[in-house]
């Protein structure tokens, strides 16, 4: 197997508990100037371990953003895809491959420890349903998936961008939900959450205006969590302090 090089791309944004990190946005050229990101590019602190891992795994699971990939060639396999922007630190997104075997994970995240640690956790847990870009997510999206091609997409808890001045920077805009509804398959979901409710309002009030996407929710709302979304330690800690956290999930029509 051909060895890929790893990315030195890497960011560091809102560190603590829960959002260790975020995806790169670079929106789309028609609908947003190249200039506006949702990230800032710092040098990345990597454990020994997370360095192993890199050195070590990254030509099993890693994916070359210049090359266009058939997928299923990829995984060896035909199966639902769905990818997670922005993956942090990876818990999540290993407990979910581990949890759903039937289903194949792509998940893209640009700060190299969190792509090291769930380096980590994969070969740790021997799983064969991921494979990772260290990207930016949109360029990934525009440029090496398919149209019509993924059963969903997960972005669980991107930076909130609370200061007006910068709510540019948040990904949920309407050129990204342009973007959604075309590379989703006919009945595939579109879930956020969010632990900051200005935030996961303005996530509603766009993609509601989203003709091609349809709220999950009966009352055109958010949903309660989905059972295959794990809790992380810092949301159950929000919990028992009475703190809320918002998913919203849309399913292309």
């Amino acid at each position: 197997m051909r060895t890929l090089p790893i990315p030195q791309i890497s960011e560091t944004i809102r560190n603590g508990t829960h959002r260790v990190s975020y995806y790169p946005s670079m929106l789309s050229e028609i609908q947003f100037p190249r200039k506006i990101k949702s990230f800032i590019r710092r040098q990345g602190r990597l454990t020994a371990g997370q360095q192993l891992a890199l050195d070590n795994q990254w030509h099993v699971y890693g994916l070359d953003p210049n090359i266009d990939y058939d997928f299923a060639e990829v995984f060896g396999r035909n199966a639902p895809r769905c990818i997670e922007i922005g993956f942090g630190n990876g818990e999540s997104l290993a407990k979910m491959a581990a949890a759903n075997p039937e289903i194949d994970y792509i998940g893209i995240e640009v700060h190299r420890p969190g792509v090291g640690h769930l380096l980590m956790l994969l070969a740790e847990k021997n799983l064969t349903n991921v494979r990772i870009y260290c990207h930016d997510a949109i360029e990934i999206l525009e440029k090496r998936v398919p149209d019509d091609s993924l059963s969903g997409v997960h972005l669980f808890f991107p930076d909130p961008w609370p200061k007006k001045k910068h709510h540019k920077r948040r990904i949920v805009q309407p050129g990204f939900t342009e973007l959604l509804s075309r590379k989703l398959k006919t009945g595939g979901y579109f879930h956020a959450a969010s632990d900051w409710q200005h935030y996961a309002e303005q996530m509603l009030a766009v993609l509601s205006e989203q003709k091609r996407l349809a709220n999950a929710s009966p009352g055109a709302d958010y949903c309660p969590r989905p059972d295959y979304r794990p809790l992380t330690k810092f949301e159950q800690r929000g919990i028992k302090l009475g703190h809320g956290v918002w998913d919203l999930i849309f399913r292309k029509l």
